[in-house]
């Protein structure tokens, strides 16, 4: 991440444009306060993730000890019995 005061950003602009395009995010301030961010252009799913990342009112799951998370199992549902639907289904073709 990279912090460039606005006048450096208007004599400098296509230099850190470049930075952006290049995956980094430039943080602009005005008179050493964050007034804006420069940042990469992200599908629009992914923006409403990242905007609710930076913003705090969305925090990524945490598994503590590293463990994957526990199962859900369906109720009935077995290996063989998936097993035997999905070959049923593929005898269609």
């Amino acid at each position: 991440m990279h912090t460039v005061g606005l006048k450096t950003l208007k004599n400098k602009l296509s230099e850190y444009v470049r930075l952006a395009a290049a995956g980094e995010t430039v943080v602009i301030t005005d008179r050493g306060r964050a007034v804006a961010e420069l940042v990469p252009p992200r599908r629009a799913e992914n923006a409403f993730v990242e905007q609710g990342l930076r913003e705090g009112w969305l925090r990524p799951a945490r598994i503590r000890d590293g463990s994957p998370p526990p199962n859900k199992p369906f109720p009935g549902l077995t290996l063989e019995r998936l097993m035997a639907d999905l070959e049923r289904d593929r005898e269609d073709r």
